[in-house]
């Protein structure tokens, strides 16, 4: 939590006011045993005053009354600066998410993310908000009852000293037992989070297979691990209280014995005995309210660990560079120099010695079996991962010396999975370009083959999309992908087989579209289709991750084994002269 302190900074005046309100509230409560005392003592036992009882009893409703404004102004207080914070910390947490590179979101997980942004900063948001309001109060109204208690009977306060020692023992041995389970929790709910998420987002395989019943024994799994945790930390925690209750009430019982018999002597008055009770009633109190505090701040602080341990994960791959550089004349424009590329440091390479290079304009396929590492290979020239060995170049630079922003406004990316966003189409394809006209858009949908559908939907681009684009086809989401990426006129086109959901008519005249209104763009293509490459000026094969070969179509087939197996594999040799 100590970590967190800084998303506070902003809140300096609440922290500092909302504290001092309680404490004033509970020096006001530390007054009422005393006053009580004097109605017995004095005005019943003494005087016999009704009008001095009923001037004490005002007394009292004055102190009630002006420690419940101050209370409200804590609650005030403590309410700005704890969801002022939580505000914050979310903000600052989806900003440090997006500032990760891809190796660093794989390693996290989406249904953790999602926790921590949501459940986990909901318990720091709520400790701050319970530490502002009772953090300073509860123990200053145990001290403040135990000198009390000293200043009316030095002996009998020592039966308060036992019960405080008793219960703050208590409150330890369970606060040390139940943090790790705590943590542990929040660890289950990510799964839980991964289950569900899965289960919603694959209903349509789920059901396809009719894999209900296996899925609900798992989500069944999961939640039954959950709540053997949770009914384990449940019931350390439910033991504060009655500890606490049996131990203070064995106080006043002591208190009461002990009271009676130094009145009968002549050492202690009722009303002392009375206020003696009272403060330990009000210990009682603040003890509960120390135990469930310990609880909250216990979950709290388990949540707090998980969220900076996403605030102290660097990205791996940093900007270096913040000013724009200019590309070198008559350069490639993507150039590999030995590349070698893993996803861990102790794992199998996924690319080795690839170099290869690419002039503006070219058309190029990359094609190899599956797990060949062909998206691998794309995802280094955007810098989305950096390379283990080598250099990826575009324009005569090393990607590594761009800053960010310049670097990825040279691409239009189509990835393998198409990810439409909640909105309209017209939305979707200003993504990269806000000030796109609808000419522009228009001219986008033609060439990626969308217009044909977009334009019998009653409402055009400003028809609605669904979450993840569910009230399109997987083609027409490919497409509507396609054209968002052509809109911005990018330098370079990357088509991670984005051609998958398409018939091979659509592909054909996709490319046609393409290699007629794209020229001076370079075009990366991405496939598993032999035909769709067939007429690109080069074509990259892969095998193992590594470059098996490098050429057009026919230098390839003749001499590229792992081309020709691939190419015999889809086509008869007929098909692939022509």
């Amino acid at each position: 939590m100590i970590k967190l302190r800084r998303f506070l900074k902003g809140y300096k005046k609440e922290v500092i006011i909302g504290p001092l309100c309680k404490l004033f509230e509970a020096i006001l409560e530390l007054f009422v045993p005393l006053v009580m005392a004097n109605i017995i003592d004095v005005g019943i036992n003494e005087l016999h005053d009704t009008e001095y009882v009923l001037r004490m009893g005002g007394v009292l409703v004055l102190l009630a009354a002006t420690g419940l404004t101050s209370a409200l102004f804590c609650q005030y207080f403590a309410s700005k600066a704890s969801q002022g914070a939580g505000t914050e910390i979310r903000r600052a947490l989806f900003r440090h998410i997006n500032s990760l590179s891809h190796a660093e979101l794989d390693s996290l997980g989406t249904p953790s993310l999602i926790t921590r942004i949501t459940n986990d900063t909901n318990q720091v948001q709520q400790n701050i908000a319970m530490c502002i309001r009772l953090l300073t109060r509860a123990p200053f109204i145990i001290i403040g009852s135990l000198i009390m208690a000293m200043s009316i009977n030095l002996r009998m306060s020592l039966i308060f000293f036992g019960a405080a020692l008793l219960i703050a023992l208590t409150l330890y041995i369970v606060m040390s037992r139940s943090v790790p389970l705590y943590a542990a929790v929040q660890k289950k709910l990510d799964k839980i989070g991964l289950i569900s998420r899965e289960n919603l987002s694959g209903n349509r395989v789920i059901r396809a297979f009719s894999k209900q019943n296996t899925e609900k024994a798992r989500v069944d799994a999961a939640t039954e691990d959950l709540t053997r945790t949770s009914v384990r930390v449940s019931k350390l925690s439910a033991l504060l209280s009655p500890i606490t209750y049996l131990v203070t009430d064995c106080a006043i019982i002591a208190i009461v014995w002990f009271g009676a018999v130094n009145v009968n002597a002549g050492g202690m008055k009722t009303g002392d005995i009375v206020a003696l009770v009272s403060y330990m009633t009000q210990i009682l109190l603040a003890m509960v309210v120390v135990a469930n505090l310990v609880i909250l701040m216990t979950k709290a602080g388990a949540s707090a660990k998980r969220i900076n341990e996403v605030f102290e994960t660097k990205p791996s791959v940093a900007e270096i560079n913040h000013d724009y550089i200019s590309a070198k004349e008559n350069t490639p424009k993507i150039e590999f120099r030995n590349v070698r590329f893993n996803y861990s440091s102790d794992g199998d390479d996924e690319l080795s010695g690839i170099s290869f290079t690419v002039k503006n304009g070219q058309t190029v396929g990359i094609i190899g079996g599956t797990g060949s590492g062909k998206s691998t290979l794309i995802s280094l020239i955007p810098r989305f991962y950096d390379t283990s060995d080598g250099a990826v170049l575009v324009d005569g630079n090393d990607v590594r010396d761009y800053p960010f922003e310049q670097l990825r406004k040279k691409f239009g990316i189509v990835p393998q999975q198409s990810v439409l966003f909640s909105g309209t189409i017209r939305d979707n394809m200003k993504w990269q370009n806000p000030d796109a006209s609808d000419e522009e858009i228009n001219r986008a949908l033609q060439i990626a083959q969308a217009a044909e559908f977009v334009d019998k939907l009653p409402n055009g681009l400003d028809s609605r999309v669904e979450q993840g684009g569910k009230n399109f086809s997987g083609g027409q989401r490919q497409r509507l992908c396609i054209a968002r990426a052509i809109v911005s006129q990018p330098e370079i086109l990357i088509l991670d087989d984005s051609f998958s959901a398409l018939d091979f008519a659509t592909d054909a005249a996709l490319r046609k579209a393409l290699a007629e209104n794209a020229k001076g763009t370079t075009v990366l293509i991405v496939t598993q289709r032999c035909s769709t490459i067939k007429n690109a000026d080069l074509i990259l094969v892969l095998s193992d991750g590594r470059l098996a070969g490098q050429g057009r179509h026919e230098e390839l087939f003749e001499r590229c084994e792992v081309y020709r197996d691939i190419c015999l594999s889809q086509l008869s040799e007929t098909e692939v002269a022509k």
